[in-house]
């Protein structure tokens, strides 16, 4: 129990150091090139034998003394692409940072895998660590399953972590049942015919016709979908023209639908698309929408994520340990795990501004600072889990 713990604390100087090197390198997208290169090279130190299963997907196996099931522990290890503004010594300064704290997924993982080999003599069947690419991009999971990641030895059961900012430090969530939402990412390009700004009447004006699909999506959550059903429409970005004084010959914008439930994002997204292609037609312009990647809504086993819970509160107490119904609108993609084997999302406390005044800022922001300590809880929470599943699941 608590003994993980300990084990977790003597080590933590390699865990920070694993995270801070992987901080100061951040790589974004499918191709991870020098993340991969560290993930196998410290794995191979531990005595692990290491494969890549696809493009910067990483897998490594670590077997007991008895048979038994198998359980996965997946760690995402990609970045994003935003210029870092913390004051930390290690900060990146490539102009991409890992403002979502997968740095620290990796490094926990990595501490885990460690803490397996220290107490493989506990482990009743087989342990499946996996360092994922692309949780941003929504490619990372598909591509891994597609590669066979459940298979030989086939995976029963699954878990995955995510630091949580603004939640105090070592506070462990989960929730029953769909607890974040799925999310479908597009892009709708509108064209029409350029011409002089002083001659509208010779073109067709196309960021006219953007303005009006904008507008026209919001009623779509308005007026089409249950207020009871969560659901959001953003578009974050609206680009078009060069010039002011010239009409362009075409608009971009993309976005993200959000939800909880896996059909009411389709019907969102069939309805944009009618929307869309009419606006323009009514306006003599054309547009297209287009589906760029999908993520569904991520839903925990309720009968893991509960005995998890309870071995989660061996490490960190009853009162540190919170599951909740409903869910937020954020996504992850190890929802595409979830559908196919039972599984578990934790989130962990990385700190709140009353700890520090450098914690708390939300995720993704380019400031956000996350408390290292928490990684020795991380690590034993992964490696304590999978062993005490495995133990009580034969």
């Amino acid at each position: 129990m608590n003994n993980f713990i300990k084990q977790a604390d003597l080590i933590k100087d390699e865990i920070v150091n694993y995270r801070r090197i992987i901080h100061s390198n951040p790589e974004v997208g499918a191709k991870l090139p020098k993340t991969k290169a560290f993930v196998i090279n410290t794995l191979k130190s531990f005595g692990y034998n290491p494969k890549e299963i696809c493009e910067s997907g990483i897998i490594a196996t670590i077997q007991g003394n008895k048979p038994g099931k198998t359980f996965l522990l997946r760690a995402d290890m990609d970045a994003l692409p935003m210029n870092e503004a913390t004051e930390c010594d290690f900060k990146s300064t490539n102009g991409c940072m890992h403002s979502c704290g997968h740095d620290m997924h990796t490094a926990m993982l990595l501490g885990a895998a460690k803490l397996l080999k220290q107490n493989q003599n506990q482990i009743e069947g087989t342990v499946k660590l996996v360092f994922q690419p692309d949780e941003e991009g929504f490619t990372g999971a598909k591509n891994m399953l597609k590669a066979g990641v459940l298979e030989n030895p086939k995976v029963d059961a699954a878990m995955a972590m995510h630091v949580h900012s603004g939640t105090p430090s070592n506070v462990v969530l989960y929730g029953l049942g769909t607890s974040i939402a799925g999310c479908i990412r597009f892009r709708i390009v509108v064209k029409g015919t350029g011409c002089h700004g002083a001659l509208p009447e010779t073109g067709v004006d196309p960021i006219n016709i953007a303005s009006h699909i904008y507008l026209s999506l919001q009623e779509i959550i308005s007026r089409e979908v249950s207020p009871t059903k969560p659901a959001v429409l953003t578009i974050g970005k609206f680009a078009g023209g060069d010039a002011p004084n010239i009409i362009p010959e075409e608009v971009v914008m993309e976005g993200t639908i959000r939800s909880l439930d896996k059909e009411l994002g389709e019907f969102i997204f069939n309805r944009m698309s009618e929307i869309v292609t009419s606006t323009a037609q009514m306006f003599r312009g054309q547009a297209q929408l287009i589906e760029l990647s999908s993520v569904p809504p991520l839903t925990n086993d309720t009968n893991l994520a509960n005995e998890l819970g309870n071995y989660v509160k061996d490490l960190v107490g009853e009162k540190s340990v919170v599951s909740f119904e409903g869910g937020g609108m954020g996504s992850e993609d190890f929802a595409s795990y979830s559908y196919e084997v039972p599984s578990v999302y934790f989130m962990l406390g990385a700190g709140t501004e009353q700890e520090n005044p450098l914690y708390g800022l939300p995720m993704h922001n380019n400031k956000v600072v996350f408390n290292e300590d928490i990684m020795v809880t991380g690590s034993a929470m992964h490696a304590y889990c999978a062993i005490e599943w495995l133990k009580n699941n034969k």
